[in-house]
């Protein structure tokens, strides 16, 4: 995202003048980026429009404080009241996700306190989502072969595999964040994509708590099937996954499933 988008974020999510949401953003980056590591507002600084680098503090001490001291050191320095500084403060998240992904947001959100967890749930809910069907298809499986292997591997025919492959990348779009999905959707045929979408719809773009089992009960019920097809369903079609995306990507992609999940993602 450029700079004029990142402030037209800012200016609409917040309800603000251009040059107050100009304010507005440089203000609440440079408090954020006191919060955390200089390391880390290094690789923030990187990825935001020039005009927004300066504002991220990389000189001085780090300064501690959990989310109520972040609150009130925006109320402070821009003069307004809580529900203001929380809506603001949510805008210029919201255009920060947007601008450096979802990778880097998540290493910015593994070095804050807990407390800000509502904060930028709300604000990646509410962020600027790019259009997973345009994404540029750079897969290395169409169509008909993604689906041909599905077939092969789960031992069904062509049109069961189209239900497989739909339900299960719903499903596993409602599981992970909308941007381990964006991430992924380059690699997938644009005719599948509806499902990452749906998915990403259901889930409000932040990653659903499914256990196992119950992600196993909404591939079933998706296509009404017992458990067990469910499963090898599941199996078939992200083991077709991780061949179209790569090691790498795939392994990024499922870092935050737990352990549990194993039974689906082994390779027999």
């Amino acid at each position: 995202m450029d700079y004029q988008g990142f402030i037209t974020v800012v200016r609409e999510r917040a309800d603000l003048p251009e040059a107050e949401a100009e304010r507005v953003a440089c203000r609440a980056l440079r408090t954020l980026s006191r919060r955390i590591s200089v390391g880390e507002a290094e690789d923030i600084a990187e990825r935001l429009p020039r005009q927004l680098r300066s504002c991220v503090e990389l000189d001085g001490s780090r300064q501690t404080f959990h989310l109520e001291g972040f609150m009130k050191r925006l109320e402070e320095q821009l003069g307004v009241d809580r529900g203001q500084a929380q809506r603001e403060a949510t805008a210029v998240v919201a255009a920060l996700w947007s601008t450096i992904g979802s990778d880097e947001f998540d290493d910015m959100r593994s070095e804050l306190p807990k407390d800000f967890a509502p904060l930028l749930d709300e604000a990646v809910a509410g962020a600027p989502r790019s259009g997973l069907k345009d994404a540029p298809f750079t897969g290395p499986l169409s169509f008909d072969e993604w689906v041909n292997r599905v077939a092969e591997i789960a031992r069904i025919d062509r049109d069961r595999a189209i239900r497989a492959t739909e339900a299960v990348l719903e499903v596993l779009a409602m599981r992970i964040t909308e941007g381990q999905v964006a991430d992924l959707a380059p690699f997938v045929p644009v005719e599948l994509r509806p499902a990452l979408e749906n998915g990403v719809a259901r889930s409000g773009g932040t990653a659903m708590r499914l256990s196992l089992e119950a992600f196993l009960r909404e591939v079933a019920r998706r296509e009404r099937l017992p458990r067990a097809e469910a499963l090898e369903h599941a199996r078939a079609v992200l083991a077709v996954l991780r061949e179209a995306v790569g090691e790498n990507e795939f392994s990024d992609a499922v870092a935050q499933l737990p352990g549990e999940f194993r039974e689906l993602l082994r390779q027999d």
